[in-house]
């Protein structure tokens, strides 16, 4: 496997923040020196408990250091907001540097925290990528289990399986009990099944809160600890009236495939028929996309389209200086008209409309106004390399 093609600035202090899994403190000691780095983890009860009753305790614990340490780093930052407040004070007053990680925003957001005001640049961490894996990736797997580390680097299905079981339950005891993010978990449990049911479609927050028995507020606050926890994305519609934009409902999208599989419990299915490939595929490449688009600060505003007269588009990527580029997403290995004519429609009204169609045939081509593509290499061309 390649290394992370995240691009994180040594030069200043940072956050990296992603999902359990993503690899944050691997990929912060193959980075950062470890002699003369000061390490502090919040997921051990002992370390969590000192600083969240001595937060001044680590300017405490630096002034007692013969050298002062090149980088002090802080994992799992959110256990502790109020660290964030002695870190900013020590960039300030000695100009040290830190290495801050989190795995949910939320805690930090609830509890004021600024973020440091800017003196410490924001990077986030995803699953791992096609590019990332390079040779060793492989569809049918990434389908099934999607690409945390962790399944990537054990070959028996029965170890995935277990792992990301268990994940699951980590995250609703650790995330969510233990962080006091919900009083009652019964109908977020419920919620977070459904959830993963409707990864890539559009939500309509009434008709979950009939399901759940709760109100649509409840179900909006619900998807609003997914995203803040890192544990998934919104793809808003597209419109050229912001007015029109907000008047219409989000889609949603868990952030790995194997998560989402974990949860609405398929695990033991393997995707192979063209009814279960087709939402899968659909997701892998809408979220490759979007890791992409954030490692190589691209800054493509994404969203999808759902005309009032019916077209829909799977995916819409507004570039700066490039046409606008209408992506469908197709998991079939030979591309007909009928799949692209909505695509050419459209194409023909909008002059600043490019069209692709990202799918699983192995050759380039192009249809009239539209390039059909082998989905790793459309990445590319879209821009995303």
């Amino acid at each position: 496997m390649d290394k992370r093609i995240i691009n994180i600035l040594l030069s200043h202090s940072f956050f990296l923040f992603g999902a359990r899994g993503t690899g944050k403190s691997t990929l912060l000691r193959s980075i950062i020196p470890q002699k003369n780095t000061l390490w502090i983890d919040l997921l051990l009860p002992e370390e969590e408990q000192f600083y969240a009753e001595s937060p001044q305790g680590l300017s405490q614990r630096i002034s007692e250091m013969r050298v002062l340490p090149d980088w002090i780093v802080i994992d799992e930052v959110q256990k502790v907001p109020k660290l964030l407040d002695v870190a900013h004070s020590e960039i300030e007053l000695r100009k040290l540097k830190f290495a801050l990680t989190g795995s949910s925003a939320r805690k930090l957001k609830k509890g004021g925290a600024n973020l440091l005001a800017g003196r410490a640049f924001v990077n986030h961490l995803y699953p791992l990528t096609f590019t990332e894996l390079g040779s060793e990736f492989r569809f049918l797997d990434a389908l099934s289990w999607g690409t945390l580390p962790f399944v990537i680097n054990n070959t028996e299905d029965a170890a995935r399986r277990a792992y990301l079981q268990s994940y699951v339950d980590t995250y609703l005891k650790e995330e969510i009990l233990q962080e006091q993010i919900i009083r009652n978990v019964v109908p977020f449990r419920k919620f977070l099944s459904i959830a993963s049911q409707l990864s890539g479609s559009m939500l309509n927050y009434n008709s979950i809160a009939a399901d759940l028995k709760v109100d649509w507020a409840t179900v909006r606050s619900y998807f609003e600890i997914l995203e803040d926890t890192l544990l998934g994305f919104n793809l808003p519609p597209y419109s050229r009236s912001v007015r029109k934009q907000q008047l219409q409902s989000s889609k949603f999208y868990l952030f790995d495939l194997g998560i989402k599989r974990a949860l609405d419990r398929t695990l033991a299915l393997k995707p192979s028929t063209s009814q279960a490939i087709g939402p899968l595929f659909e997701q892998l490449v809408i979220a490759e996309i979007y890791r992409l688009n954030h490692y190589y600060k691209k800054d493509f505003a994404l969203s999808y389209l759902a005309t009032q007269g019916g077209l829909e588009v799977d995916l819409v990527i507004e570039r700066p200086g490039e046409k606008t580029a209408l992506v469908e997403i197709k998991s079939s290995e030979l591309v007909t008209d009928k799949h692209i004519r909505h695509l050419e429609t459209l194409v023909d009204e909008y002059d600043d409309f490019e069209a692709f169609c990202l799918c699983r045939e192995t050759q380039p081509r192009r249809v009239g106004k539209v390039r059909i593509l082998p989905w790793q290499m459309g990445i590319g061309e879209l821009g995303l390399s």
